[in-house]
Protein backbone atom coordinates (compact mmCIF):
# COMPACT_ATOMS: atom_id res chain seq x y z
CA UNK A 1 0.00 0.00 0.00
CA UNK A 2 3.12 2.36 1.03
CA UNK A 3 4.63 1.28 -2.27
CA UNK A 4 1.47 2.49 -4.52
CA UNK A 5 0.93 5.79 -2.76
CA UNK A 6 4.27 6.61 -3.53
CA UNK A 7 4.06 5.45 -7.13
CA UNK A 8 0.90 8.08 -7.07
CA UNK A 9 2.81 10.59 -5.61
CA UNK A 10 5.70 10.56 -8.42
CA UNK A 11 2.97 10.21 -10.68
CA UNK A 12 1.25 13.66 -9.77
CA UNK A 13 4.65 15.63 -9.66
CA UNK A 14 5.72 14.45 -12.98
CA UNK A 15 2.12 15.40 -14.30
CA UNK A 16 2.91 18.83 -12.38
CA UNK A 17 6.19 18.95 -13.82
CA UNK A 18 5.01 18.32 -17.13
CA UNK A 19 2.13 20.96 -16.90
CA UNK A 20 4.46 23.47 -15.50
CA UNK A 21 6.93 23.24 -18.59
CA UNK A 22 4.01 23.01 -20.92
CA UNK A 23 2.75 26.29 -19.49
CA UNK A 24 6.42 28.13 -19.88
CA UNK A 25 6.64 26.73 -23.09
CA UNK A 26 3.74 28.14 -24.29
CA UNK A 27 4.29 31.44 -23.01
CA UNK A 28 7.69 31.48 -24.44
CA UNK A 29 6.62 31.13 -27.84
CA UNK A 30 3.55 33.19 -27.72
CA UNK A 31 5.93 35.94 -26.23
CA UNK A 32 8.38 35.81 -28.61
CA UNK A 33 4.95 35.69 -31.65
CA UNK A 34 4.15 38.88 -29.87
CA UNK A 35 7.22 40.55 -29.61
CA UNK A 36 7.97 40.24 -33.17
CA UNK A 37 4.72 41.72 -33.92
CA UNK A 38 4.84 44.31 -31.51
CA UNK A 39 8.19 45.12 -33.73
CA UNK A 40 6.10 44.98 -36.74
CA UNK A 41 3.05 46.58 -35.45
CA UNK A 42 5.65 49.95 -34.12
CA UNK A 43 7.60 50.22 -37.52
CA UNK A 44 4.72 50.60 -39.18
CA UNK A 45 2.82 53.18 -37.03
CA UNK A 46 6.22 55.07 -37.30
CA UNK A 47 6.32 54.85 -40.96
CA UNK A 48 2.58 56.11 -41.69
CA UNK A 49 3.51 59.75 -42.83
CA UNK A 50 6.08 58.48 -45.38
CA UNK A 51 3.64 55.73 -46.43
CA UNK A 52 0.78 58.20 -47.20
CA UNK A 53 3.13 60.96 -49.11
CA UNK A 54 5.14 58.38 -51.17
CA UNK A 55 3.22 55.22 -51.21
CA UNK A 56 4.59 52.73 -53.78
CA UNK A 57 6.82 55.21 -55.38
CA UNK A 58 9.04 55.16 -52.40
CA UNK A 59 10.22 51.56 -53.08
CA UNK A 60 11.34 52.68 -56.60
CA UNK A 61 12.63 56.40 -55.98
CA UNK A 62 16.61 56.76 -55.74
CA UNK A 63 15.52 60.36 -54.14
CA UNK A 64 17.14 60.92 -50.95
CA UNK A 65 16.69 64.71 -50.09
CA UNK A 66 16.71 65.36 -45.96
CA UNK A 67 16.02 69.30 -47.07
CA UNK A 68 13.38 68.91 -49.67
CA UNK A 69 11.78 66.00 -47.43
CA UNK A 70 11.58 64.24 -50.34
CA UNK A 71 12.79 60.08 -49.90
CA UNK A 72 13.36 56.71 -51.71
CA UNK A 73 14.08 53.77 -50.77
CA UNK A 74 15.51 51.96 -54.14
CA UNK A 75 19.26 52.97 -53.74
CA UNK A 76 18.98 50.95 -50.02
CA UNK A 77 17.22 48.11 -51.25
CA UNK A 78 19.61 47.51 -54.08
CA UNK A 79 22.58 48.05 -51.96
CA UNK A 80 21.45 45.34 -49.32
CA UNK A 81 19.95 42.48 -51.70
CA UNK A 82 23.39 43.21 -54.28
CA UNK A 83 25.78 43.02 -51.42
CA UNK A 84 24.13 40.10 -49.67
CA UNK A 85 23.78 37.99 -53.03
CA UNK A 86 27.43 38.59 -53.41
CA UNK A 87 28.24 37.22 -50.18
CA UNK A 88 26.07 34.65 -50.66
CA UNK A 89 27.91 33.53 -53.90
CA UNK A 90 31.13 33.88 -52.38
CA UNK A 91 30.58 32.25 -49.21
CA UNK A 92 28.84 29.59 -50.47
CA UNK A 93 31.56 27.38 -51.97
CA UNK A 94 34.58 28.36 -49.68
CA UNK A 95 31.89 27.37 -46.78
CA UNK A 96 31.06 24.26 -48.39
CA UNK A 97 35.32 23.55 -49.34
CA UNK A 98 35.75 24.55 -45.37
CA UNK A 99 33.54 21.92 -44.30
CA UNK A 100 34.28 19.24 -46.55
CA UNK A 101 37.85 20.17 -45.92
CA UNK A 102 37.31 19.04 -42.13
CA UNK A 103 34.84 16.49 -41.93
CA UNK A 104 36.48 14.14 -44.85
CA UNK A 105 39.84 15.22 -45.87
CA UNK A 106 41.75 17.00 -42.78
CA UNK A 107 44.19 14.64 -40.81
CA UNK A 108 43.22 14.46 -37.32
CA UNK A 109 45.90 16.82 -35.68
CA UNK A 110 44.74 19.44 -37.86
CA UNK A 111 40.75 19.42 -37.68
CA UNK A 112 40.58 21.14 -34.06
CA UNK A 113 42.86 24.34 -34.47
CA UNK A 114 40.80 24.75 -37.74
CA UNK A 115 37.73 24.19 -35.75
CA UNK A 116 38.63 26.64 -33.09
CA UNK A 117 39.97 29.27 -35.88
CA UNK A 118 36.73 29.07 -37.20
CA UNK A 119 34.66 30.13 -34.48
CA UNK A 120 37.30 32.76 -33.68
CA UNK A 121 36.38 34.21 -36.56
CA UNK A 122 32.54 34.01 -36.04
CA UNK A 123 33.25 35.81 -32.76
CA UNK A 124 34.81 39.25 -33.97
CA UNK A 125 32.94 41.65 -33.37
CA UNK A 126 31.20 43.57 -36.90
CA UNK A 127 33.05 46.67 -36.43
CA UNK A 128 36.43 44.94 -35.96
CA UNK A 129 35.58 43.32 -39.90
CA UNK A 130 34.98 47.22 -40.96
CA UNK A 131 37.93 48.93 -39.74
CA UNK A 132 39.59 45.86 -41.75
CA UNK A 133 37.76 46.34 -45.04
CA UNK A 134 38.20 49.98 -44.65
CA UNK A 135 41.80 49.97 -43.79
CA UNK A 136 43.52 47.33 -45.04
CA UNK A 137 41.49 45.58 -47.70
CA UNK A 138 39.92 48.68 -49.36
CA UNK A 139 43.19 50.61 -50.24
CA UNK A 140 44.61 46.94 -51.13
CA UNK A 141 41.46 46.43 -53.62
CA UNK A 142 41.80 50.13 -55.26
CA UNK A 143 45.03 49.44 -56.12
CA UNK A 144 45.13 46.07 -57.51
CA UNK A 145 41.87 44.25 -58.41
CA UNK A 146 39.63 47.43 -59.43
CA UNK A 147 42.19 48.63 -61.94
CA UNK A 148 42.09 44.75 -63.28
CA UNK A 149 38.78 44.48 -63.27
CA UNK A 150 37.61 48.00 -64.97
CA UNK A 151 40.42 47.11 -67.82
CA UNK A 152 39.29 43.62 -68.64
CA UNK A 153 35.85 43.82 -67.82
CA UNK A 154 34.76 47.16 -68.18
CA UNK A 155 34.09 46.67 -71.67
CA UNK A 156 32.44 43.68 -71.91
CA UNK A 157 29.63 43.24 -73.58
CA UNK A 158 26.83 42.11 -70.80
CA UNK A 159 28.85 42.35 -67.51
CA UNK A 160 30.53 45.77 -68.34
CA UNK A 161 28.15 48.03 -66.42
CA UNK A 162 29.17 46.09 -63.62
CA UNK A 163 32.55 46.80 -63.71
CA UNK A 164 32.86 50.45 -65.18
CA UNK A 165 34.12 53.91 -62.51
CA UNK A 166 36.78 55.14 -61.16
CA UNK A 167 38.99 52.64 -58.39
CA UNK A 168 37.95 53.95 -55.08
CA UNK A 169 38.43 50.61 -53.17
CA UNK A 170 34.91 51.41 -51.23
CA UNK A 171 32.18 50.15 -53.02
CA UNK A 172 29.21 48.15 -53.30
CA UNK A 173 31.77 45.08 -53.95
CA UNK A 174 34.15 45.73 -51.57
CA UNK A 175 31.02 45.51 -49.09
CA UNK A 176 29.92 42.21 -50.56
CA UNK A 177 33.17 40.78 -50.46
CA UNK A 178 33.36 41.83 -46.58
CA UNK A 179 29.90 40.58 -45.76
CA UNK A 180 31.10 37.40 -47.27
CA UNK A 181 34.36 37.10 -45.09
CA UNK A 182 31.68 37.36 -42.01
CA UNK A 183 29.66 35.13 -42.89
CA UNK A 184 31.99 32.15 -43.70
CA UNK A 185 32.12 30.92 -40.42
CA UNK A 186 28.73 30.56 -39.96
CA UNK A 187 27.97 28.89 -42.77
CA UNK A 188 30.99 26.35 -42.56
CA UNK A 189 30.01 25.42 -38.94
CA UNK A 190 26.49 24.57 -39.58
CA UNK A 191 27.70 22.47 -42.86
CA UNK A 192 30.29 21.08 -40.73
CA UNK A 193 27.96 19.81 -38.29
CA UNK A 194 25.35 18.17 -40.45
CA UNK A 195 28.10 16.92 -42.32
CA UNK A 196 29.43 15.27 -39.11
CA UNK A 197 26.23 13.46 -38.35
CA UNK A 198 26.04 11.52 -41.62
CA UNK A 199 25.97 7.81 -40.58
CA UNK A 200 29.93 6.24 -41.30
CA UNK A 201 27.67 3.63 -42.67
CA UNK A 202 26.32 4.70 -45.55
CA UNK A 203 29.87 6.72 -46.39
CA UNK A 204 31.52 3.19 -46.22
CA UNK A 205 29.00 1.27 -48.24
CA UNK A 206 29.33 3.84 -50.86
CA UNK A 207 33.45 3.51 -51.27
CA UNK A 208 32.93 -0.06 -50.70
CA UNK A 209 31.07 -0.19 -53.81
CA UNK A 210 33.65 1.82 -55.72
CA UNK A 211 32.61 5.28 -55.57
CA UNK A 212 35.00 8.05 -55.04
CA UNK A 213 35.32 10.49 -52.68
CA UNK A 214 33.42 13.32 -54.84
CA UNK A 215 30.67 10.59 -55.59
CA UNK A 216 30.46 9.96 -51.91
CA UNK A 217 30.19 13.84 -51.37
CA UNK A 218 27.52 14.53 -53.59
CA UNK A 219 25.31 11.43 -53.48
CA UNK A 220 25.42 10.54 -50.30
CA UNK A 221 26.74 13.43 -47.95
CA UNK A 222 24.21 16.32 -49.51
CA UNK A 223 21.50 14.55 -49.99
CA UNK A 224 21.71 13.08 -46.59
CA UNK A 225 22.03 16.85 -44.90
CA UNK A 226 20.81 18.84 -47.56
CA UNK A 227 18.25 20.25 -44.85
CA UNK A 228 20.85 21.95 -42.33
CA UNK A 229 22.97 22.88 -45.45
CA UNK A 230 20.01 25.07 -46.46
CA UNK A 231 19.70 26.25 -42.69
CA UNK A 232 22.82 27.06 -42.45
CA UNK A 233 23.03 29.05 -46.13
CA UNK A 234 19.52 31.08 -44.78
CA UNK A 235 21.89 31.82 -41.45
CA UNK A 236 24.31 33.23 -43.29
CA UNK A 237 21.61 35.51 -45.51
CA UNK A 238 19.74 36.80 -42.61
CA UNK A 239 23.48 37.98 -40.88
CA UNK A 240 23.90 39.24 -44.28
CA UNK A 241 20.81 41.05 -45.06
CA UNK A 242 21.16 42.59 -41.20
CA UNK A 243 24.43 44.00 -40.96
CA UNK A 244 25.47 47.04 -40.02
CA UNK A 245 28.78 48.83 -38.81
CA UNK A 246 31.04 46.59 -41.36
CA UNK A 247 28.98 47.83 -44.74
CA UNK A 248 28.60 51.14 -42.77
CA UNK A 249 32.53 51.86 -43.20
CA UNK A 250 32.90 49.98 -46.68
CA UNK A 251 29.95 50.74 -49.07
CA UNK A 252 30.32 54.59 -49.23
CA UNK A 253 27.16 55.88 -47.63
CA UNK A 254 26.08 57.34 -51.06
CA UNK A 255 22.37 57.87 -52.13
CA UNK A 256 23.01 58.17 -55.83
CA UNK A 257 22.44 54.50 -57.54
CA UNK A 258 24.50 53.77 -59.87
CA UNK A 259 24.85 50.06 -61.24
CA UNK A 260 28.33 49.46 -61.12
CA UNK A 261 29.48 47.21 -58.31
CA UNK A 262 32.80 49.67 -57.85
CA UNK A 263 31.00 52.89 -57.28
CA UNK A 264 29.77 53.98 -53.97
CA UNK A 265 26.12 52.80 -52.56
CA UNK A 266 23.85 52.09 -49.67
CA UNK A 267 22.32 49.56 -47.48
CA UNK A 268 19.15 49.76 -45.65
CA UNK A 269 20.87 49.13 -42.07
CA UNK A 270 23.82 51.41 -43.03
CA UNK A 271 21.77 53.95 -43.83
CA UNK A 272 19.70 53.87 -40.61
CA UNK A 273 22.87 53.75 -38.64
CA UNK A 274 24.36 56.80 -39.82
CA UNK A 275 21.00 58.99 -40.11
CA UNK A 276 18.61 57.83 -37.65
CA UNK A 277 20.44 59.47 -34.78
CA UNK A 278 20.83 62.71 -36.70
CA UNK A 279 17.11 62.50 -38.63
CA UNK A 280 15.03 66.10 -37.33
CA UNK A 281 11.68 66.12 -38.48
CA UNK A 282 8.63 64.10 -39.06
CA UNK A 283 8.89 62.96 -42.29
CA UNK A 284 12.76 62.41 -42.35
CA UNK A 285 11.79 59.48 -38.91
CA UNK A 286 9.02 57.91 -41.05
CA UNK A 287 10.65 57.63 -44.11
CA UNK A 288 14.24 55.99 -42.21
CA UNK A 289 10.97 53.96 -40.61
CA UNK A 290 9.46 52.75 -43.74
CA UNK A 291 13.44 51.81 -44.62
CA UNK A 292 13.19 49.47 -41.48
CA UNK A 293 10.22 47.93 -41.91
CA UNK A 294 11.01 47.28 -45.48
CA UNK A 295 14.45 45.47 -44.05
CA UNK A 296 11.54 43.01 -41.49
CA UNK A 297 9.34 42.41 -44.45
CA UNK A 298 12.45 41.09 -46.55
CA UNK A 299 13.98 39.30 -43.75
CA UNK A 300 10.39 37.49 -43.22
CA UNK A 301 10.51 36.67 -47.09
CA UNK A 302 13.48 35.38 -46.99
CA UNK A 303 12.75 33.09 -44.41
CA UNK A 304 9.10 32.27 -45.83
CA UNK A 305 10.82 31.56 -49.15
CA UNK A 306 13.49 29.03 -47.02
CA UNK A 307 10.53 26.97 -45.32
CA UNK A 308 8.88 26.62 -48.72
CA UNK A 309 11.94 25.36 -50.33
CA UNK A 310 13.05 22.83 -46.96
CA UNK A 311 9.48 21.63 -48.11
CA UNK A 312 9.91 20.95 -51.25
CA UNK A 313 13.56 19.56 -50.51
CA UNK A 314 11.80 17.08 -48.12
CA UNK A 315 9.22 16.03 -50.66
Amino acid sequence: MAEENLLNAKYKTNQRVDRTVRIVTTFCAIGLLLLVLAIAWHLHVASLPSVKKFGLSFLFSSEWDPVAGEFGAWVPIYGTLVTSLIALLIGIPISFGIALFLTELAPQWLRQPLRILIELLAGIPSIIYGMWGLFVFAPFFADTVQPWMIAHLGNARIIGPLFQGPPLGIGILTAGIVLSVMVIPFIASVMRDVFEIVPDLLKESAYALGATKWEVVWNIILPYSRIGVTGGIILGLGRALGETMAVAFVIGNAHQFSISLLMPGSSIASVLANEFTEATGKMYNAALSELGLILFGITLLVFMCSKFLLKKVNK
